[in-house]
């Protein structure tokens, strides 16, 4: 049985002339690389207009590219004896409030120290996902965003749950700290958003692969040159708080990727996910849970 997962294109008038591997790098749904694409076409798994690919193909307007890309090597995920902040736990998930500065799942140059790590540690519901770097793992919160985060631990749980954050009835509530003075009370971020095609490791507004993403916003207090607001992703694209409060002319403090780093005020991007809401996969009861600011950001709140 073949595992490779494919993925096709039709080229469009942007890409006339383009180098194939450049082409595909700037179209590609996921996080990858220009050498990563380039060991595919050698390997004679990148079809353009039904033949194998060479290295130094160019592509043309109603061209066909297909890419086969090969099964990930098994991760083997070693446990490892990481205090988690467990605010909730049953048979079916267990809900944490995540510190800033762990990484949610292995990833390039995050390969130990992961919350994926510590769950495998603390029990061994994680382990009936096999060899996966996400065991039960529906959503993430970036590195240096803390807060409050659900993981499955057995199938049932995690088919429910991502089916949940697929139809946006998930409840989501952050608190952040943006630079400068948000006028409005009140108000909604329409914009999509892709990746930038310039640095492939960030996400852009109005990008050409864009994605539809919508994120509501309300001002709780506004100090001397910073807003503490409240803000609820109607969608789940990536980094889409932070990229929506860049386009707003508001990026969070601390945001060295989409915004300005301001040591003397927080070391990390102001973001916290304060509330989560979702209907527990076996009960059926809604269950919510809310987890306080941390301190550098209660220092903040304090102005």
């Amino acid at each position: 049985m073949d595992s490779h997962k494919i993925y096709q294109f039709i080229v469009d008038e942007s890409g006339k002339g383009e180098r194939l591997d450049k082409y595909i790098l700037g179209v590609f749904p996921h996080t990858t690389s220009r050498t990563y694409l380039q060991r595919l076409i050698v390997s004679g798994l990148v079809l353009l207009n039904g033949e194998a690919a060479k290295k130094n193909s160019e592509v043309k307007p109603g061209d066909t590219i297909e890419v086969r890309v090969p099964p990930p090597e098994p991760s083997h995920l070693v446990p490892e004896d990481i205090p988690l902040k467990i605010i909730f736990e049953d048979a079916d998930l267990v809900v944490i409030d995540k510190s800033a500065g762990m990484v949610v799942h292995p990833g390039a140059g995050n390969r130990t120290g992961t919350l994926a790590s510590a769950l495998l540690y603390h029990s061994d519901a994680f382990k009936s996902f096999g060899d996966t770097v996400r065991p039960g793992i529906v959503h993430r919160l970036d590195k240096d965003t803390s807060g409050v985060l659900v993981v499955a631990k057995n199938e049932d749980a995690r088919r429910s749950l991502a089916a949940q954050f697929k139809e946006h009835t998930i409840k989501r509530r952050y608190i952040a700290f943006a630079k400068g003075i948000i006028q409005l009370d009140n108000g909604i971020i329409d914009v999509p958003i892709g990746r930038d095609p310039s640095n492939r490791q960030r996400m852009a507004p109005l990008a050409l692969d864009g994605r539809d993403a919508q994120t509501v916003y309300k001002v709780l207090k506004r100090f001397k040159d910073y807003t503490m607001v409240e803000l609820s992703p109607v969608t789940g694209r990536t980094h889409q708080i932070r990229v929506h409060m860049k386009y707003l002319g508001y990026p969070l403090l601390g945001d060295d990727d989409y915004g300005w780093r301001n040591d003397k005020k927080i070391s990390r991007h102001a973001l916290h996910a304060a509330y989560l809401g979702f209907v527990h996969p076996a009960t059926g009861e809604f269950l919510e849970f809310s987890v306080d600011l941390p301190q550098d950001m209660k220092v903040l709140e304090k102005g």
